[in-house]
């Protein structure tokens, strides 16, 4: 029998481990080099700390959509060259916190009123900055969209200014 195995084919049939480690090809990667892989790597590394960068310095094409447009850019500007409250809560949250750990009720019942009066204040804020800010767009951009503008200005107002995604452009007190 083997003879007429060889006298068919010429070689013998090989095992089934082998025949399928033959047939399986990864098609999501490649085979490539380890060196491949490190420069591919590499490059996008710095593709990622280029587009980090521009989006950091307010770069049109880098920025995403609910970032991008004339009027969100003037609002970015407008709450950064001004002082808010709303970019003291956080730390004003810490500070409560540190204050709530103190074993004296008095100067935890202070604190947390400290704590209620801050966050009303910081929603009145949003909604006055929010009016401002939407009749400020509405006069200086008339063909702008105002959904979501004011909401925008009012986070942007709530964070801290070095922690602030695009980076502050202007300096506090700009006109602009």
């Amino acid at each position: 029998m083997s003879e007429n195995t060889e006298d068919k084919k010429g070689r013998a049939t090989p095992k089934r481990k082998d025949a399928e480690a033959r047939l399986k090809v990864n098609s999501l990667a490649p085979s490539v080099s380890k060196e491949a892989k490190a420069r591919d790597r590499a490059l996008e590394k710095s593709r990622r700390i280029e587009g980090r960068a521009a989006f950091m310095r307010g770069d049109e094409n880098a920025l995403p959509a609910r970032d991008r447009g004339a009027a969100r850019k003037w609002v970015r500007n407008y709450i950064d060259s001004r002082r808010t409250i709303g970019e003291y809560f956080l730390p004003t949250i810490m500070i409560v916190l540190v204050l709530t750990a103190i074993p004296v009720k008095g100067v935890q019942l202070l604190a947390i009123l400290f704590m209620y009066g801050a966050m009303l204040y910081s929603l009145f804020s949003a909604f006055f900055i929010g009016r401002k800010i939407k009749k400020l767009v509405a006069e200086k951009f008339p063909n702008e969209p105002l959904k979501g503008i004011g909401i925008y200005g009012w986070l942007r107002s709530t964070q801290m200014r070095r922690m602030r995604a695009p980076a502050p452009q202007v300096k506090r007190g700009d006109s602009i």
